[in-house]
């Protein structure tokens, strides 16, 4: 039997595995989430998602442990979790009418094997008026959120379009998170809606 633990204190990371019926036990990775000179956005999102496993993993060697990361990026530039209300604003509008990636990586290791899926979700927003992003702001809702949004939130109203894996924007790629598990032997037990 396998002790699964997922590296993260995301709600919606750890709504997707209890929707797959997975008993888990959650950790918290404290990593330093600093971007490197010079790192392109893929690269980064895999360290990122790669560390906090290896973190875990250190003192639950029995386990097999998830990592994931998310991180937005508009122009080759990361936007992380905003700083201050002033700073979510910003970035809600700047992403105003432009379309950016929501790059996610995904790591599962015990402590033989690691193995790492890494996807890039395309998201246009509607052009907004510094109004309606205040309002969005004002909701809370961007607080803790990489972009400052939340698609599966009242955020979806200022969601155009959307090109790949809705999961993976939400925190998690549903079918390539579920394929990395089965690797580890680790199988949905239930679907739940």
């Amino acid at each position: 039997m396998y002790k699964l633990i997922l590296a993260s204190q995301s709600p919606r990371r750890r709504d997707f595995l209890k929707n797959m019926g997975l008993e888990f036990e959650i950790y918290e990775a404290c990593i330093d989430e600093k971007v490197d000179d010079g790192e392109l956005v893929g690269p980064y999102v895999v360290r990122m998602a790669s560390k906090k496993a290896d973190t875990v993993i250190k003192e639950h060697t029995d386990a097999v442990v998830i990592g994931a990361d998310t991180v937005i990026a508009l122009e080759g530039r990361i936007l992380g979790k905003p700083k201050d209300r002033e700073d979510a604003l910003n970035m809600i509008l700047s992403l105003s009418g432009k379309r950016h990636e929501v790059h996610t990586a995904v790591c599962v290791r015990d402590s033989d094997r690691k193995c790492i899926v890494q996807t890039v979700t395309y998201v246009t927003f509607a052009n907004i008026s510094k109004e309606l992003a205040q309002i969005y702001v004002d909701s809370g809702e961007c607080d803790d959120k990489s972009g400052s949004y939340a698609l599966q939130g009242i955020g979806a109203m200022l969601i155009e379009k959307v090109e790949g894996s809705v999961s993976s924007v939400v925190g998690m790629p549903a079918s390539q998170t579920r394929e990395l598990l089965e690797k580890f032997g680790i199988y949905p037990k239930t679907v739940k809606v």
